[in-house]
């Protein structure tokens, strides 16, 4: 079976991420997303305690695409150092898997 996950990805502004996610379903990197706004994060950065407000989107997707969304996001993302994990899906819905398995599967001509 195919390997899947979520992966999750934070951002300062949650409408910048909303359209960023789209582009990644639109790309077939991912099957779905749930972005939740807002978020309280706090975090050190430099050396210093930092609090803000930001949006988190939690996609799901085949583990091997995710190195093709941080590639995505490079460039893109308003942070520096984005944040983005993956966790493994152990289980589930098969047929929801399954979905997810095939909406991110290589189309071929």
């Amino acid at each position: 079976m195919t390997e899947l996950c979520e992966v999750v990805i934070t951002a300062p502004d949650p409408d910048w991420l909303r359209r960023f996610t789209r582009e990644l379903v639109d790309r077939r990197l991912c099957s779905s997303v749930h972005n939740f706004s807002p978020v309280q994060s706090i975090y050190r950065w430099k050396g210093e305690v930092h609090e803000r407000t930001e949006g988190r989107a939690s996609l799901h997707t085949r583990r091997e695409l995710v190195p093709a969304i941080v590639e995505h996001a490079k460039g893109r993302h308003p942070y520096q150092v984005p944040g983005i994990s993956a966790r493994p899906i152990y289980d589930g819905n098969p047929e929801y898997l399954d979905w997810i398995a095939e909406e991110t599967a290589p189309r071929h001509a």
